[in-house]
């Protein structure tokens, strides 16, 4: 009976372990986002903790962000972002579902590679098709993923007050960075 549980036990062990190498996974990933003008107060947010999950076979990704997550140096910045932008209570996650195009995890070097990613983000209940650039590293075992691109908050029905949009830019500057294990 021992030697049947052992021999259970190990082949669900290794199973694991092999179903596991086809992710690579963060829940620790950040995202920043700026909307600055010159002349007045910076728009900048980060969240840290944000979730990404890529399939090293497909090349499929998905991402995670809550929207309390962003956190601004000025509260009530933040307050109003959650409140009356983004309205956190109605639409708390924005979410990214796609394929990197041509993914090859061995084709990934330590000084980076460049991939296209298409998928489509659902941001404030609206959800439109995306395509970016992302770069990818190896570092051992871990992938490291980055990538910059700009969002117009007009795309996703989020209203700017008309007191607020001198203040702020048109385009939202958006930079990621995750270290998927």
């Amino acid at each position: 009976m021992r030697l049947l549980f052992l021999f259970t036990a190990i082949f669900f062990l290794g199973k694991t372990t092999v179903f596991s190498q086809d992710k690579k996974i963060t829940k620790t990933g950040q995202i920043i986002f700026e909307a600055s003008v010159p002349s007045f107060e910076e728009v900048k947010a980060t969240n840290q903790s944000v979730s990404c999950i890529i399939d090293t076979k497909t090349g499929e990704i998905a991402s995670l962000a809550l929207m309390r997550g962003f956190h601004f140096k000025v509260a009530l910045m933040e307050e109003h972002f959650n409140e009356n932008f983004i309205e956190s209570d109605q639409f708390p996650k924005a979410i990214f579902k796609g394929t990197i195009k041509d993914f090859n995890l061995s084709a990934i070097e330590s000084k980076g590679t460049k991939f296209n990613a298409n998928g489509t983000l659902t941001l404030h209940g609206v959800s439109k098709p995306i395509a970016v650039t992302i770069l990818l590293k190896k570092m051992g075992n871990d992938l490291e993923l980055t990538s910059n691109f700009n969002l117009n908050p007009k795309d996703f029905n989020i209203t700017i007050p008309k007191i607020i949009q001198p203040k702020m830019a048109e385009t939202v500057q958006v930079q990621i960075d995750y270290l998927l294990k």
